[in-house]
Formats: structure tokens, C-alpha cells, sequence
């Protein structure tokens, strides 16, 4: 069942009261399940929803490096993505185009959408037994390299991405990860990094389909979008592109075959005012289905992970923090 949900016991009890008292055995659930869903709890702002998630998760993060905007609305409190709502967010794991990501999403749902706007969720744990064994070890093995174009006139530029004015600061922070970098003027950046495809899970032992290759591949976009950037960009130059860690291209037949296995698994939980969720970011990957009316939804990212992958063929070693 995803999500798992869990209904308040009574209605006076706070999420952050109950989260104290019950958090090792949300963990057992996650472990099995991958996400769950609190239902009836009493949050009333944003200050009790952050409190709540640092009574079982107290390392939280910053959005660095971001992928889509976001606003910060409390200490590494945000938005959820601020795509235009006629829109449908892919499916993927949280910031796993980086070498820093984080183990738990939280959600909160201060107003549920009119129509729509669910929180996809697909167990990427059943999505990578769908896959192919050609495409489950070319994965595995060569992992995923993202290359990213900032300052060409589309998507966030590196600016924003990096909170700063200073190249300098960029280089530093990017040597740093071991992201290769290359200036091709005094704006224009491109960087490329290497990180995993497949994870294996350190509490589980499961293996977990963990990347975004399906979104950012220019196939994920409609094709006139692909053609407008090609006409201002140049053939097969995209703001973003994923390929195989060492740099072979990601056959169109591949993605098809990938994106419909995450189709296969993908469920549609509808939110209510007020409920809140946690995502195993490892096991389960989230989207957003187009919607109208308001809607409010609130993001808080918890215990960091950290994982090197080195090509070729030799195994990621995962360190973890705070979970």
C-alpha cells in the first residue's frame, strides 16, 4: 500500500507530540511501505509542521543547487516546485542528480488543490524489477552523467543555482564535489557530474531504481520545446542532458522502456487540508499532476546522504548521517 497512512488517535494530539513518541515505528513502516501519510493531525502553520519533522528528523537541509525554483518560507522550509499548474512534474528521487541528497521528504498539504495536483508516488524498488537486465546493470555499472547549461536563456541560471555573483565561489564550491566545469564565456557554465543509477538501500539491503535520467533527458520535453531549443541552441544542445556515466548516449528505446515501467507503478493519493507525508526518497519517487485552484503544499528534506560512484564497476559506498 502507498502511502501508508496513519489517522491521528485523537483530535487533540499534534503531529509533533505523536512523531516523538512513535518515530522508530514510522521507520519500520517506511522501510516496508516507502512513504506514509498522517492524516488528522493538528498542524497549524508552517512553524508547526517544521517543528514536527525535526521532532523525528533534526537535521534538515538547505535546496542547494537547485534543480526547479522554489520559495523558502521558514529555515529550510520551501515550497514545493513552482511549475505553472496546467504542468505534470515526472516522477524522480529528490536531488539525486547530486552527490548530497536526502534520505526523508516531508510534505505538508495546507490547501489542497480544486482538482488534481496529487503527489505522485512510484516504488522504485518495483520499478527497477520491471526494467530489462540490460537496462538494470547498464545502470548500475555506468551510473548517470548530468550535464547542465546555465545562462543560455532557459532554466534557472547558475546565479540562482549557486546563490552568488562571484565565479569564483562557484569553482570553489564545484572542485569541491568533484563536478567537472567548463566556462565557454564569462557567463555561459557547463557543468557534468557523475553519480549513481541504481541504489542499494543501507537499512533494507533492496536494490532501487535512483536517478533522473527521465527527467532530464530533452526527451521528457514536448517536442516542440526540444525543437525551439535546438533552433536557439543548436542541435542536440539542451539546458539539460543525461547520458550514461561514461558518456555514451541513453538510447530513446531505453527511456520509453523506463518510463513505462515508472508508469506502472505510479499511484495518484489525493491530498486532504492538512495531512502531511514522508517520502523514503531511497525507495519512492514523487511528482505532481496538474491542477487547479489553489494549492499549498510545503517541502522540508531530512537526513543527509552521501555516496561516491566511481566507474568502472566498482560498488557505491554510501555514508549517512542523522536518520
Amino acid at each position: 500500500m502507498l502511502p501508508y497512512t496513519i489517522y491521528s488517535p485523537n483530535s487533540g494530539i499534534t503531529l509533533c507530540s505523536w512523531l516523538s513518541n512513535n518515530w522508530n515505528e514510522c521507520k519500520k513502516k517506511l522501510n516496508n511501505h516507502g512513504a506514509l501519510l498522517f492524516r488528522g493531525f493538528n498542524i497549524e502553520d508552517v512553524i508547526a509542521f517544521r517543528e514536527a519533522v525535526l521532532s523525528a528528523t533534526p537535521e534538515i537541509l538547505d535546496y542547494e543547487e537547485p534543480s526547479t525554483p522554489r520559495t523558502k518560507v521558514n529555515d529550510r522550509v520551501f515550497t514545493s516546485t513552482e511549475y505553472p499548474a496546467d504542468q505534470r512534474i515526472p516522477l524522480h528521487n529528490e536531488m539525486s542528480y547530486r552527490r548530497t541528497w536526502p534520505k526523508y521528504l516531508w510534505l505538508w498539504s495546507q490547501k489542497a488543490a480544486d482538482s488534481g495536483g496529487q503527489t505522485t508516488l512510484a516504488d522504485y524498488r518495483k520499478v527497477l524489477q520491471r526494467l530489462s537486465n540490460k537496462t538494470r546493470e547498464k545502470f548500475k555499472s555506468k551510473g548517470v552523467l548530468y550535464e547542465r547549461r546555465y545562462n543560455t536563456g532557459f532554466d534557472l541560471t547558475w546565479q540562482q543555482v549557486f546563490q552568488t555573483e562571484e565565479r569564483r565561489i562557484v569553482e570553489e564550491k564545484l572542485r569541491s564535489e568533484s563536478v567537472d566545469f567548463e566556462w565557454l564565456d564569462e557567463e555561459q557554465l557547463i557543468t557534468r557530474q557523475v553519480v549513481q543509477g541504481v541504489m542499494t538501500h543501507p537499512y533494507t539491503g533492496e536494490e532501487s531504481w535512483f536517478n533522473q535520467a527521465n527527467l532530464f533527458h530533452p526527451s521528457s520535453l514536448p517536442e516542440e520545446v526540444q525543437l525551439a531549443l535546438e533552433t536557439a541552441l543548436g542541435v542536440g544542445i539542451f539546458p539539460r542532458m543525461a547520458k550514461y556515466g561514461d558518456g555514451t548516449l541513453i538510447s530513446e528505446s531505453t527511456l520509453i522502456e523506463i518510463r513505462a515501467a515508472i508508469d506502472a507503478e505510479t499511484v495518484y493519493p489525493d491530498w486532504k487540508n492538512g495531512d502531511v507525508a514522508v517520502v523514503d526518497n531511497l525507495a519512492v519517487a514523487h511528482g505532481r499532476e496538474p491542477f487547479s485552484g489553489a494549492r499549498k503544499v510545503y517541502v522540508i528534506m531530512a537526513s543527509p546522504m552521501h555516496c561516491n560512484f566511481s566507474l568502472p564497476n566498482e560498488d557505491m559506498r554510501c555514508k549517512h548521517g542523522t536518520l
